[in-house]
């Protein structure tokens, strides 16, 4: 692909991320709820406290942990976004212990460890795309995965100020699921890969509903809460996100090279 049609193809997503950083500059700082930690299920089950939103983080280990194996196999071809997604893996197996560490005791000071491996999966994912299909040098994504400690450390800081941001860290949640489909469409990635990619981001956009409606859902279903559900939508999005991955990946043979997807 000439690097002139690669440069061209930057200037969409690019424009979009400074839209999106300008509003947010603009927009003020945006405060976490007041009860952003009373969760509806508090039952307890085999001594576990709030047991459900616990125990619904083993699926993140388990989608992070087969992703790494899936990725370690000598048979798929090595593709130029192989470091985002190592990284985008190893986050959701981080985010089951982070997460379920925070949600038997929630407090701010635990919640860090819950946003951190988040923020590195958005990190690793978003930068899995953009490289394979638009290609950027390979340092970039330790430098993404900085920023994205950064928006949590940010946030961290400036709550122990009175007076938490969260603005990075959303940021950092929006952009994959504006900019992934963008950039696919661009490089005309394979149907089956981008409608992965687009039931994950509707399973994810269910998952941030199920939170917002937490009480709501528990009192109306009565065994599972929303924050519950989030936890194991949020999974299925990561499950999504890992058969896209492996499913345009092709074995690795004489003619296989890695490269952007046409």
């Amino acid at each position: 692909m000439p690097s002139s049609s690669l440069r061209s193809r930057h200037v969409l997503p690019g424009l979009v991320l400074l839209i999106a950083l300008t509003a947010m500059g603009l927009h003020g700082p945006i405060h976490q709820l007041a009860d952003y930690h009373h969760f509806a299920n508090q039952r307890g089950w085999l001594s576990i406290p709030h047991a459900a939103d616990v125990l619904s983080n083993i699926g993140f280990a388990l989608v992070g942990l087969w992703g790494l194996f899936q990725l370690n196999q000598g048979g798929l071809v090595r593709t130029p976004g192989h470091a985002g997604y190592r990284l985008f893996f190893a986050a959701l197996l981080l985010t089951a212990l982070g997460s379920g560490w925070y949600h038997l005791a929630p407090d701010n000071a635990r919640l860090v460890w819950d946003r951190l491996p988040i923020a590195l999966a958005c990190a690793g994912l978003l930068w899995a795309i953009w490289r394979e299909h638009l290609g950027a040098g390979r340092w970039v994504t330790p430098v993404l995965a900085l920023l994205a400690v950064a928006s949590v450390g940010w946030w961290r800081f400036t709550d122990l100020l009175g007076a938490d941001d969260l603005r990075p860290y959303l940021l950092l949640q929006l952009m994959p699921l504006v900019l992934i489909p963008i950039v696919q469409w661009q490089a005309g990635a394979p149907w089956v890969q981008r409608r992965a990619f687009l039931l994950a981001m509707v399973c994810y956009m269910m998952a941030k509903a199920c939170e917002l409606a937490d009480h709501t859902i528990l009192d109306s279903l009565l065994l599972v809460s929303g924050h519950t559900l989030k936890h194991l939508l949020a999974t299925v999005a990561a499950a999504l996100v890992l058969h896209a991955r492996f499913t345009a990946a092709g074995p690795r043979g004489p003619r296989a090279r890695p490269g952007p997807q046409r």
